[in-house]
Order: structure tokens, then C-alpha cells, then sequence
């Protein structure tokens, strides 16, 4: 801990920096253009061991939960809403696989800027903040990657139906 704060003003600060990173880093996301993002770059590419998708659905019950999210999107006026498929032609699937890698990005960062608690909290707080990071952000990872792998199916169904 490099700074000493009483404990009132640190809980406070705890609350805003986590406000400021969620809203912050969601807000710079929506700037970085949609082509930047490649589903099948290393970071949002499907692994083996998530069995197309099968893993979030037996494993982590995603279907039962995964509706219960708020969509970050809806706060920003440039925000793509993840809820609700709205179109089913290629440009509109391809737009929305990138951005669930957009998003899952976006939840990436905010867990890799937790280490910052340590600055003003004790290293066991410091300790829960990677905690709290874990459990908000693993859940909408979770389900980036779930609908990435669905919306890559629909997608390669489409474009081979229509050749």
C-alpha cells in the first residue's frame, strides 16, 4: 500500500475507481473501430477445451444466468446491443462477432487494471479486488465467447447456403 487513507475515504475510492474503469474502459472501447477486431485472432479464437460452446452449458449452466446481465452497450450511444439477435444476414453476424471480441476485450482489461487497488488498500483488500474483478468479468467473458462460437455457426450455415 503506498497510500494510507482512512477507511471511509478509501471505500469511496474503491467505489468510483471501480465506476471510472467499468464506464471508462467500456466508453474507450466503443471508440476502437469494429474492423480492428478479428474472431479468429489468438485472444478470441475457440479453444478445445470449450468444446464448441458445449463447456458453458453443461459446465457453467451459461443458459440459466446469462439473460440476468445488463448489456454494458445500452449506456453508449455508439453501444452495439448484445441481448437480442436483430438480423440474420452475413454483414449484421459478422458485425456482431466482432463485437463480442470487442467486449470481451473490454472485460478483459477492466480485470487486468485490479492490481491497482493495491496502491491505496491493504494487500488482503487489494486480494478481493481481483476477487470482485474475477467474478463480474469471468461471467461476461464466459458469454462472449459462447455467443462467438454460436454466431460463427450461424454464420459459416449462411454464408455456405448462400454459394
Amino acid at each position: 500500500m503506498l497510500l494510507d487513507l482512512p477507511t471511509l475515504p478509501t471505500i469511496l475510492l474503491d467505489i468510483a475507481v471501480w465506476m471510472i474503469i467499468h464506464v471508462g474502459v467500456s466508453y474507450l472501447m466503443t471508440r476502437v473501430p469494429l474492423d480492428s477486431f478479428d474472431a479468429g485472432s489468438w485472444l478470441y479464437r475457440q479453444r478445445k477445451w470449450e468444446r464448441g460452446g458445449k463447456i458453458y452449458v453443461r459446465i457453467f449452466r451459461l443458459k440459466k444466468w446469462k439473460r440476468r446481465l445488463p448489456d454494458g452497450a445500452a449506456l453508449f450511444k455508439k453501444g452495439f446491443r448484445k441481448k437480442h439477435l436483430k438480423e440474420l444476414d452475413d454483414v449484421y453476424l459478422d458485425d456482431f462477432i466482432r463485437e463480442t471480441s470487442r467486449a470481451e476485450l473490454a472485460h478483459w482489461i477492466m480485470f487486468l487494471l485490479s492490481p491497482v487497488f493495491f496502491i491505496w488498500n491493504p494487500w488482503y483488500v487489494g486480494i478481493v479486488m481481483i476477487v470482485y474483478a474475477l467474478l463480474v468479468n469471468l461471467p461476461c467473458i464466459a458469454i462472449q465467447r459462447y455467443n462467438r462460437i454460436r454466431l460463427k455457426r450461424a454464420y459459416s450455415r449462411l454464408i455456405s447456403s448462400s454459394v
